[in-house]
């Protein structure tokens, strides 16, 4: 049995003082909150791209898309085609002018900070409802992390689902809590490197060993028939607009992701962007075809076809089948990167907003830095503790979770992002009326079925955000004169 080899332990292990050791580094590097929580703006376009997508991509890109697709076939590519798009429009049309702006905008550490400069607004009710959502989505996307890395343990070395939910989590939690910014940023470049080698190797041996890829097609098509076309479900129906709209509507979801949109804002300067987008757009479309085609090998391979909760370790399995056990241990450890990338990206994110925009401005405006930082490590325990409650029921899904989150985010931040960015008109009071529709209107959405409420969420809540943004704004009083000012010069710089 594989939990019993020696060299899958050390592999792990190894891995595992690696990511302690590059916290350790950071924690004796950190010396301010501006360095804890945005590592003072100093990445490089490689971490900065590596660190976007890994933290992006999460645990569910090498278990809950590829479960999606050896569940549902070349369905699952509509998910592939929205993310590559998404994240090219979020890289080309986002990075560069948020990086500029939220520097030249009193100098934003945190999306809520850059709402509230960005608007001017003294009474702190924009940056207090963005930082509501931030804690609402970011408990549930942080749970999924959780989730995908007790089945990781669950699986690989037969120890419990509780066992291996805390092992994970302790992990995650010690050099986020020690290193920051940077550690995570530092970590997510290595552990972005991993999955892409992983993700690679994988479904190219599974082609070599079954045969080649005429072999593993035909397989398919003795299977299900259906499995091998992008336009029907499984059972031989036609895919409906309402099911091919939702699929790709994930890509509408980068707009509005902090913990993406914390690496555009940390990159060392705008120049650096476009190069970084490069490396990103290479990584992404790559990493997500494959994924893909690790389902649909994985469903060639099985004689015995998994359910809908079991299919999510298909990777896994496959390691486990193609791969020599050293050489596995490396490749799974490469789920633990994915799920240590994201997880750790969000529990930064939500301590920076329980630090800067409910305990600096509501309790302590005068604390000093070192206090500051010092209640931001602590906010990653707490958050992580009730992250780590969320994902005690073993029968969570990896990718229902992520795609509620990633629906929340997506609905009530990227309408704000994109328009604030472009608009100049837009005000205070259209920021704050989008934020709670697209919000609420997720919430709401996701606990309705049939008809069109099968449509996912993000659809509704970001069409229904941005009309409430713009129909508030031009209702409003115009912007001031200084918002005008700062909003054009900004403008300028950028053609």
């Amino acid at each position: 049995m594989i939990s019993n080899n020696i060299g899958l332990l050390f592999t792990f292990g190894l891995y595992l003082l690696f990511m302690l050791g590059i916290g350790i580094i950071f924690y004796r590097k950190t010396k301010n909150l501006s360095d804890y929580i945005l590592g003072g703006r100093g990445l490089n376009s490689w971490v900065t791209a590596m660190s976007a997508q890994a933290s992006d991509m999460s645990g569910w890109l090498l278990m809950g898309l590829p479960g999606y697709a050896y569940i549902a076939g070349l369905e699952s590519f509509w998910i592939a085609i929205g993310l590559c798009i998404g994240t090219y429009l979020n890289w080309k049309f986002i990075a560069k002018r948020l990086r500029k702006y939220t520097e030249h905008a009193g100098n934003a550490l945190t999306i809520p900070d850059y709402f509230e400069n960005r608007f001017k607004d003294n009474s702190k009710a924009l940056r207090i409802t963005s930082a509501i959502f931030i804690l609402i989505f970011f408990l549930i996307y942080t749970s999924s992390g959780f989730v995908a890395g007790a089945k990781l343990f669950s699986t690989v070395f037969g120890i419990s689902y509780k066992n291996g939910l805390f092992i994970g989590a302790f992990v995650i939690i010690s050099y986020t809590f020690l290193g920051g910014f940077m550690a995570v940023s530092w970590t997510d470049f290595f552990q972005g490197m991993i999955m892409f080698i992983a993700i690679i190797i994988v479904p190219i041996a599974g082609i070599n060993l079954l045969g080649g890829a005429k072999s593993i097609y035909f397989s398919i098509k003795n299977i299900n028939p259906e499995l091998l076309n992008m336009f029907t479900k499984v059972d031989g129906s036609t895919l409906s607009i309402i099911s091919i709209v939702s699929l790709l509507a994930w890509g509408l979801g980068y707009f509005g992701q902090p913990h993406i949109l914390a690496r555009f804002m940390a990159i060392r300067s705008p120049e650096k962007v476009k190069k970084a987008r490069n490396i990103a757009m290479i990584w992404v479309t790559i990493s997500l075809f494959s994924a893909v085609m690790i389902g649909v090998i994985g469903r060639a391979y099985l004689q015995t076809t998994l359910k809908q909760a079991e299919a999510e370790i298909i990777f896994i399995v496959l390691v486990n089948s193609f791969i020599i056990p050293i050489a596995g241990g490396v490749l799974l450890a490469a789920i633990l990167a994915a799920i240590m990338s994201t997880a750790d990206s969000q529990l930064l994110v939500t301590s920076s907003a329980i630090t800067q925009d409910f305990y600096k401005v509501l309790f302590r405006k005068k604390a000093s830095s070192r206090e500051l930082v010092w209640i931001s490590r602590s906010a990653v325990i707490v958050v992580a503790i009730i992250a780590y409650i969320i994902a005690l029921n073993p029968k969570s899904s990896i990718l229902g979770l992520v795609a509620y989150a990633w629906a929340g985010f997506g609905a009530a931040f990227g309408p704000i992002v994109l328009i604030s960015l472009f608009w100049r008109r837009m005000t205070r009071k259209g920021a704050i009326g989008g934020i709670l529709v697209g919000g609420i209107v997720v919430i709401i959405w996701k606990q309705l079925t049939g008809g069109i409420f099968n449509m996912y969420e993000i659809v509704p809540g970001f069409i229904l955000s941005t009309a409430t943004i713009i129909v508030l704004s031009l209702l409003d009083k115009k912007p001031s004169r200084d918002i005008i000012k700062e909003f054009d010069s900004i403008n300028q710089t950028d053609q």
